[in-house]
């Protein structure tokens, strides 16, 4: 090769192959959480866990205790699913946790105060839960509205509901059917007491997981929240995939309803508090887009399982409640950071 070979404008030689520099760590970081959105949380939550072992000791991973971590995040997680749903079609439903109250105080009066059969009363709490969700998904379907403000309006709607048909009294367990305690009865397995309704979450997740990657209704939802004007375009009814996620979500809560019965023993119209900021705490920290179109199910379960270890740890270690609160809304921040950073792969 001669040595008075043409350089180019970057310093190359004529002739010379081209090639691709390796991409670098962080580069090949944000790709691989691109491609595998669930390793975040999934490591977030493997390394809370070692943390609080070693700060707390055998205390924190006795059975008893990750039964407590699974039984007090099962309402959060079931909620989740349905909040899952929403946000996938990049949407946030924020009246949750009032579908949820209504319902259980809805099957609670016909139970208690008109002697319906448990079953049927039962029946129609899953009932007003769907149809509750038909109604936020009517108003952003049919009448447009943005769905923060619609479920915002709902919010106060089911509540005010919840309080005129309850008149804000509770329902002690002692006057419930054994039927809607059911949830929160336990039995015995690996040295832990484990609740029905822990079980029952866990095959809500699985079921709602298939669903979503394995069904053409599944794709559509994930194809309406990445694109909703593509998604038409490509022949998809957008307004009925997002009218069914309402529906179906509005559904969930209203069985998250029965399992809240099941875990506090009675039925109150004050219960779930922060139902509603939990579950999209939850959402979040398990890698769901908030723009919609990206996300699992599994995350939702791993992030209700970082909050339970988080809030759990953190108690056992005597921090005050204050940081525990610091450190989900670090998490949180942390969480929609990296969604950001992901989604401009490829960008």
């Amino acid at each position: 090769m001669s040595t008075n070979q043409a350089i180019d404008a970057r310093g190359r030689r004529v002739g010379e192959p081209l090639t691709t520099p390796p991409p670098a760590p962080a580069a090949r970081l944000q790709r691989l959480l691109h491609a595998h959105p669930l390793i975040g949380p999934a490591l977030v939550l493997v390394l809370a866990c070692v943390l609080f072992s070693l700060l707390i000791g055998p205390r924190f991973y006795q059975p008893a205790n990750l039964s407590l971590v699974v039984q007090q995040v099962q309402i959060i997680g079931m909620v989740g699913v349905a909040q899952t749903l929403v946000i996938l079609t990049a949407g946030i439903d924020l009246s949750v946790a009032a579908i949820m109250v209504f319902t259980t105080v809805v099957a609670a009066q016909l139970a208690v105060g008109a002697g319906v059969p448990a079953a049927l009363a039962l029946l129609a709490g899953f009932a007003a839960g769907a149809a509750c969700g038909a109604v936020n998904g009517l108003l952003v379907t049919r009448f447009r509205v943005p769905p923060f403000i619609a479920t915002l309006g709902t919010l106060n709607v089911f509540g005010a509901l919840t309080l005129l048909l309850s008149e804000s009294q509770t329902v002690r367990g002692a006057d419930l059917p054994a039927l809607f305690l059911w949830p929160g009865q336990t039995f015995s397995a690996f040295g832990a007491d484990i609740t029905y309704g822990s079980v029952l979450v866990l095959v809500a997740f699985l079921f709602v997981a298939h669903v979503l990657r394995r069904t053409a209704w599944g794709e559509h939802v994930h194809v309406t929240g990445d694109t909703l004007e593509g998604a038409r375009l490509s022949g998809i009814r957008t307004d009925r995939v997002l009218l069914s996620v309402y529906v179906i979500a509005g559904l969930i809560c209203a069985v998250a309803g029965w399992f809240l019965i099941g875990r506090v023993g009675s039925v109150s119209p004050f219960s779930g508090e922060n139902v509603n900021l939990s579950s999209i705490t939850a959402v979040v920290i398990g890698g769901t887009s908030l723009f919609g179109g990206r996300g699992h199910v599994a995350g939702t379960l791993l992030g209700a399982l970082i909050v339970g270890v988080f809030s759990n740890g953190l108690t056992l270690a005597g921090v005050d409640v204050l940081w525990q609160t610091f450190s989900i809304g670090v998490l949180v921040v942390a969480a929609v950071g990296v969604d950001q950073w992901t989604r401009r792969v490829g960008g």
